[in-house]
């Protein structure tokens, strides 16, 4: 019989995501213009609890869907929302899938928390639901990143040239992967 936590490690917990618990919160995290570009290469814009809500129902029908995997990221110590992690985009033909995390407050960064939900989420996907290859995608500009998913044993396997413009400047788009057989071998 496994002994260890699938939801918890030493400093964090995964919890169902929670609307009506957490949307205030989150929605201060999207008025942090630094929280949204790091997260994400969308249009980055303040988003109000109504709003926040409204996308937790529409994570909510790809978790239906067994498409996505949302898990809140909570601190074990006081059970404080710190991020959110995601496996999305999930093709069950091809054992495939995209992974994102994002620690809300800048103050919650550089403490491990990252790194805990990294490898609790890896095991989740690999061990858990069988996915056979993982990719993260992130902008050139955010190397500290880039620098946590190769530290995780992810390879940049795509750079799409200029694709994204933050400020008046062209970025690279950058994808990375990492298969079960890399991660076993990391892991061991």
């Amino acid at each position: 019989m496994l002994t260890d936590q699938l939801f918890e490690g030493q400093l964090i917990r995964f919890a169902p995501p929670d609307a009506d618990r957490d949307a205030e919160l989150v929605s201060r995290w999207t008025h942090d213009p630094e929280y949204l570009r790091l997260l994400s290469a969308d249009i980055a814009k303040p988003l109000s609890p109504a709003q926040i809500k409204k996308q937790y129902e529409e994570m909510d029908k790809d978790a239906e869907k067994h498409t996505a995997f949302n898990f809140a990221v909570r601190l074990k110590e006081d059970d404080r929302l710190i991020g959110q992690a995601r496996l999305y985009r999930i093709e069950w033909t091809h054992a495939t899938g995209s992974l994102q995390i994002g620690l809300g407050d800048r103050n919650d960064r550089g403490k491990g928390y990252g790194t805990e939900t990294l490898r609790m989420l890896l095991r989740y996907a690999f061990d858990e639901l069988n996915l056979y290859r993982l990719a993260a995608s992130t902008v050139e500009y955010n190397t500290g990143a880039i620098r946590f998913f190769e530290r995780a044993g992810f390879v940049s396997e795509v750079r799409r040239r200029q694709a994204i413009q933050r400020d008046g400047k062209r970025w690279d788009a950058v994808m990375l992967g990492l298969l079960r057989d890399e991660w076993k071998k990391r892991d061991e």
